[in-house]
């Protein structure tokens, strides 16, 4: 939820209930607390004699008490000031007041309130007298227009700070043009305080689910969504001052660690004393894997291995640890290119909980047994969970249900977020489900979630595969987009006038920002094309095109020979004009970033920045063709004239695209 506060004191955001409450608590606690001093002042007129040591003691902790107030409600006033307006909820606010000035009686009337396709439809648009006049007639029968129902909404439209005029058009929409003073402060504000994140109210734990790779198996193409969507996800509830943890749920436990052991001892018999070489990881699951369906022999062995590490033998415990290492540090070569901070937390972590979950689900009368199994059957779904199989071991069911548990009961997670591909869909449903039946969350409080996504596909439409028909590896995904994005950059020339050191970080930006781009800037409920040739295009809507806008975008101060500090200046001092169509336009685009990112924390799809950020950068154009930054002389060259509130609304420009470009993990360089 974002914040708003304003100057005016008819004007409420959506988003300021929490702090406005809160101040107004203290505002009139600091009037008591000041009536209780003056009244001790004057003690005689109580009827009572206490003595005047305990008075003046009372006295001084009422003083301390209200200086403290005082200060904290400074506090409060200067951090929620600071805070980007929601413009969209600012306006659900105004219409939402004047909706119930309007109609009093009306539960829950619709509330639209949405940006405006066109300029001559104004800035906003307020939709509701539609839906306002639908439901007059269904419940009252009362047949209004919704032209006259417009008009009355626009009659009680509270006092407020950003609502220039409102016009109605059509059968009753209500088009909303802003005051050019009240954007213009914003984005002042904009330029003095950073990109600030919008207040919204408590905070709140949150917990991201997301990479998981197993152990023993090299990461592939599979695993790039996941840990791309996720990482966003996280740095977004992060920048908006949730505490966020991320987990990876590896797969480091289970049947296939008994067959990698005995492998193990095969090949390095003297492991327990000398570290063993493996250099190839997926070679020798292969191996072991083989060995696994076609020696009986070792197969009895490695069933034998699997009971001697679930009982935590010390010696196997070793075995196990040695190959989850250099699987660790395979994964940690990914995670470092892409800039990836996660906390491991594998299916292992919960082995010792299961006994646990399994008792649970049985003491509340949930388990039946089925040809020797323990399952769970869940209101709503078809297939039961499998908490124990008829040997008594364990299943991924009972691990997923101990995790949803210890993230909801240990780590007190307020919101969890799943993001795994969509073929996992109805099994999460069902753990979510079981966890809410037997009582570990209330879905009203606690917001547990899917995050799902689809596939990467081959530019053949089909799963993305190499030559030979195998998975593609992740690492020699990355390398490829190295070599192509250092291609791309010498095609441009770019080597013969960056530095070694400039060219290497460029090469690093476009090829691991434009393949995370790719996935991000997709809608991710569907497959998409994974096509290097589109991800390195720098026209349309890729992170090639928006890296080297941001860059021109930055030196145009620059080559004004205007510093930070001469714009920081400039900030505090200068009005940000408004008065060209094409300063207007961007002006308001710059200010739809917190809605931007609202919608996001509702919905989880990623792409909405994306979109967001090539509409702000195609926008930023129009402006740059059209108004003068900084003016020249036709002969000489020389600059003549600075105008200085255009380079403010570059640097705003630049200053929102720095920050989505952090949320979605991309890393602009000064110099492409």
């Amino acid at each position: 939820t974002f914040l708003l506060l304003t100057d005016s004191p008819h004007l409420l955001s959506p988003l300021q209930e929490l702090l406005t409450t809160q101040i107004s608590f203290q505002e009139n606690e600091i009037k008591l607390l000041s009536a209780e001093i003056e009244r001790l002042k004057n003690f005689g007129c109580l009827g009572v004699s206490p003595s005047l040591e305990g008075l003046r003691d009372e006295n001084a902790k009422l003083k301390y008490r209200l200086n403290f107030l005082k200060k904290s409600l400074q506090e409060e006033r200067s951090k929620s000031t600071k805070s980007m307006i929601n413009i969209n909820s600012c306006l659900q606010e105004i219409f939402g007041a004047a909706i119930q000035a309007a109609y009093p009686d009306l539960e829950n009337p619709p509330l639209v309130v949405t940006p405006s396709q066109q300029p001559k439809f104004g800035d906003y648009q307020c939709n509701s007298a539609m839906g306002i006049s639908q439901i007059l007639l269904k419940t009252r029968e009362q047949k209004v227009s919704p032209r006259e129902i417009a008009e009355k909404i626009v009659k009680n439209i509270p006092a407020n700070e950003c609502i220039d005029k409102v016009e109605i058009a059509g059968p009753g929409f209500i088009n909303v043009h802003l005051r050019k003073d009240f954007v213009s402060k914003q984005l002042s504000s904009l330029l003095i305080n950073g990109v600030q994140p919008p207040a919204i109210g408590k905070r709140k734990k949150v917990v991201v689910d997301f990479s998981s790779p197993n152990i023993a198996k090299e990461m592939h193409v599979g695993h790039l969504r996941s840990t791309i969507i996720g990482e966003s996800m996280s740095r977004l509830f992060e920048f908006v001052g949730y505490d966020v943890l991320r987990l990876n749920h590896l797969g480091d436990w289970g049947t296939q660690f008994g067959m990698l052991i005995a492998h193990l001892q095969d090949k390095f018999p003297d492991y327990l004393s000398v570290s063993p070489p493996i250099g190839d990881l997926q070679a020798f699951y292969k191996e072991s894997k083989q060995r696994f369906d076609t020696e009986e022999e070792f197969k009895k062995r490695a069933y034998q291995c699997v009971v001697l590490l679930q009982s935590k033998n010390p010696d196997f415990i070793k075995a196990w640890n040695l190959i989850c290492d250099v699987s660790r540090r395979e994964f940690q070569k990914i995670y470092n290119c892409l800039d990836i901070t996660i906390v491991e937390r594998g299916e292992s972590f919960y082995h010792d909980m299961m006994k646990d979950i399994v008792k649970e689900f049985e003491d509340k009368g949930f388990v039946q047994v089925d040809d020797g199994r323990k399952v769970v059957f869940v209101p709503g779904f078809s297939v039961p969970l499998t908490i124990m199989k008829s040997d008594g071991g364990y299943t991924y069911d009972t691990s997923d249900l101990a995790a949803l548990k210890h993230r909801l009961c240990e780590e007190k997670g307020d919101i969890l977020i799943y993001v795994v591909d969509s073929g996992q869909s109805v099994h999460l449903q069902t753990v979510f489900a079981a966890g809410q039946m037997i009582g570990w969350y209330d879905p009203k409080v606690t917001r547990v979630a899917h995050a799902a996504f689809g596939v990467v596909l081959g530019e053949d439409k089909k799963k993305f595969k190499t030559r030979s028909g195998d998975t593609v590896r992740l690492i020699d995904l990355l390398e490829e987009g190295l070599k192509r994005a250092m291609d791309k950059l010498k095609d441009k020339e770019r080597d013969k006038v960056l530095t070694p050191e400039e060219l290497k970080a460029a090469q690093t930006s476009v090829a691991f920002g434009c393949i995370k781009y790719a996935d991000l800037s997709h809608n991710r409920l569907n497959d998409y094309v994974f096509s290097f040739d589109k991800m390195l295009d720098d026209r349309g809507n890729t992170a090639a095109y928006l890296l080297y806008a941001f860059t021109r975008i930055r030196a145009i101060a620059r080559l004004a020979n205007i510093d930070e500090q001469m714009l920081r200046k400039a900030a505090r001092e200068e009005v940000l004009v408004l008065d060209h169509e094409k300063e207007w336009k961007l002006g308001k685009c710059i200010l739809r970033f917190p809605e931007i990112l609202q919608k996001i924390l509702e919905d989880l799809l990623l792409h909405t920045l994306c979109d967001y950020l090539y509409e702000l950068a195609t926008t930023f154009t129009e402006f740059y063709d059209s108004c003068y930054c900084v003016e020249k002389d036709r002969q000489t060259g020389q600059i003549v004239k600075v105008n200085m509130w255009r380079l403010l609304l570059c640097e705003a420009t630049a200053t929102i695209m720095a920050k989505g470009f952090d949320i979605l993990g991309i890393k602009p360089v000064q110099r492409m």
